[in-house]
């Protein structure tokens, strides 16, 4: 593929000179710039480049919206755990369906056998940007955790884990109001607790800072994993570094699992006491001393931030930055078309006001009549691109109407989970005093012993009567603890029958939820391949109009009189 120089049209590799300024093609560095991925995604530029992919910016053909296109590195084509591991980022993501989390408008495999996501399009910075400056600013900290927080709630109400949770993976998109939106990135290794194990036996994935104690030892680590490297981050984004230092991966897996952090008031005695009690929790090496899920984390952090009077995040709506809002442009291959149509007429006029060539008028006949082949394949795909945004249109609407309800019942799950763990604390302190008072009256009945045997019943010694009333005092305090006891057996059932009735509503909803997806993703499919089809066609018709317009411009471009007209050329060239 090569550009011109000057007003960065594309042409395919056999052109030499740009029609529209006659200036020498060159070589596009990455081949995928100036192609088209599934018919319809015309690739402008790289955006990030990484081992496993690159990340393209890309225009959609028929409603111009920008997006972002993820490429599969083609040398890891035929691995098919990475593939699936691939599948499962766009997968994980379109389940989730929130606002916090990056939009997967579609997936895909390209010519070449590479897999591709295709996402919105997002300005901004990641966090890992941010904190490498340093502590970040309380309010901001806040505002960033409670939304992550709110992300990993609705992942996790869904059965998805992240795993790989870390500031690269945290994008601070910037709104066209100044505002600042959190998106959770890359579910590359993410799992559904539902999915087959992937990672073979022995290995281990993750970013060795930000990996919780379970997760060195064992791949079948819960939704806890992800809060502890929540923990790390908000005690990186407090402190100005993080809580464990070390120079290599072993060292790092050693600290998590053995070494206890550090308070986080020790790097800034400013900060809340019950902000730092809550890291510390978050960092807690078992995972069942941790936060119960992350709406109580959420919870906690909107009352931390409440009572420094920090103005909270607006919760987004879920078609914030979407991109499936169709363009307001009309700027479409056939539009551009169209108005180079217009100006070549133009030049024929002024150039030849009589007796034009013939050669010419046939070039420009057949430029009409490729533009009129193009604006039909145009009209077909404008239909089927609409059909198509119907379809995602009332995946998203079933997505995020099940997710509204996962996230209400989420909720009453998280108080129940917490109400169950307090009593679950309650069971242990009374089982403890009721041990206690036990080994108490053990005590205290060897007592009334001696004294009986040193009385023989024959006569009413004091120490006597003072032991049987202390053993007395002991049944009756032994009797209420082990009441108690029972009583908090009993809440603690009730709560935990009340989180699995819960638990039994959210499943039910995600096996609607799957249903629905299923369906919807053989229509998105077939309007897929039909899009696909068409934007082949589209490429074809672009191909042999470029071809017909270098002929049509070469003869004329020596005349002087035409060289504002070739100007105008260059406006509508991109």
């Amino acid at each position: 593929m090569k550009a011109c120089p000057q007003c960065k049209l594309k042409y395919p590799t056999d052109k030499t000179t740009c029609f529209v300024d006659g200036a020498v093609l060159v070589e596009i560095q990455d081949p995928r710039i100036g192609t088209t991925v599934a018919g319809r995604y015309l690739i402008e530029d790289v955006i990030g480049e990484g081992g496993m992919a690159t990340v393209y910016r890309a225009k959609h053909r028929v409603s111009d919206r920008h997006v972002a296109i993820k490429v599969m590195n083609p040398t890891l084509a035929k691995n098919s755990v990475i593939q699936e591991r691939f599948r499962r980022e766009a997968k994980a993501a379109q389940k989730i369906a929130h606002p916090n989390i990056i939009e997967i408008l579609e997936q895909g495999e390209t010519g070449e056998g590479s897999l591709y996501l295709v996402m919105e399009l997002l300005e901004g910075e990641t966090l890992a940007d941010v904190v490498e400056h340093g502590r970040v600013p309380l309010e901001r900290t806040l505002r960033i955790l409670i939304q992550v927080a709110r992300a990993l709630a609705r992942a996790h109400d869904l059965e998805v884990i992240h795993r790989d949770l870390k500031p690269e993976n945290i994008f601070l998109a910037r709104m066209p109001d100044g505002s600042e939106i959190v998106k959770l990135l890359d579910f590359g290794i993410a799992r559904s607790m539902q999915d087959v194990r992937l990672t073979g036996s022995g290995e281990v994935f993750g970013t060795p800072q930000y990996m919780a104690p379970e997760r060195i030892t064992s791949t079948e680590a819960g939704p806890a994993a992800d809060l502890y490297a929540l923990g790390i981050m908000a005690f990186e984004m407090l402190a100005g570094r993080l809580p464990f230092q070390a120079h290599d991966v072993a060292t790092w897996f050693l600290k998590h699992m053995k070494e206890a952090p550090p308070s986080v008031r020790q790097f800034d005695p400013d900060l809340p006491e019950a902000l730092d009690e809550l890291v510390h929790e978050l960092l807690a090496k078992d995972p069942s001393d941790r936060p119960v899920d992350a709406h109580k984390v959420h919870n906690d952090l909107v009352a931390a931030a409440t009572a420094l009077g920090v103005h909270l995040p607006v919760e987004a709506s879920d078609d914030v930055v979407s991109s499936h809002v169709p363009s307001t442009s009309e700027r479409t291959a056939v539009d551009r078309w169209k108005r180079r149509l217009e100006v070549f007429e133009l030049m024929l006029m002024r150039a030849y006001p009589q007796n034009r060539p013939a050669e010419l008028v046939q070039v420009l006949s057949q430029i009409k009549s490729k533009l009129g082949d193009l604006a039909e394949v145009g009209a077909s795909s404008s239909a089927v691109q609409r059909e198509l945004e119907g379809a995602e249109a009332r995946g998203r609407e079933g997505r995020q109407r099940l997710g509204h309800a996962v996230h209400a019942l989420g909720v009453d799950a998280s108080r129940a989970r917490e109400d169950a763990k307090a009593a679950d604390s309650t069971i242990a302190a009374q089982t403890a005093e009721v041990s206690r008072l036990a080994e108490d009256f053990l005590a205290g009945h060897e007592k009334a012993v001696y004294w009986e045997g040193r009385s023989g019943f024959m006569e009413p010694y004091a120490q006597l009567s003072a032991a049987y009333r202390a053993l007395a005092d002991l049944v009756d305090a032994w009797l209420e603890a082990k009441r108690a006891l029972q009583t908090a057996t009993k809440t603690a059932e009730a709560k935990r029958a009340e989180v699995s009735d819960l638990e039994f509503q959210i499943q039910t909803l995600r096996g609607a939820l799957a249903g629905k997806e299923e369906a919807i993703e053989k229509e998105v499919a077939e309007g897929n391949r039909q899009l696909r089809e068409l934007g082949e066609r589209a490429d074809g018709l672009e191909t042999e109009l470029l071809e017909l317009a270098t002929r049509f411009c070469s003869p004329l471009r020596a005349r002087p009189e035409l060289g504002a007209l070739f100007t105008k050329l260059e406006n509508v060239a991109a």
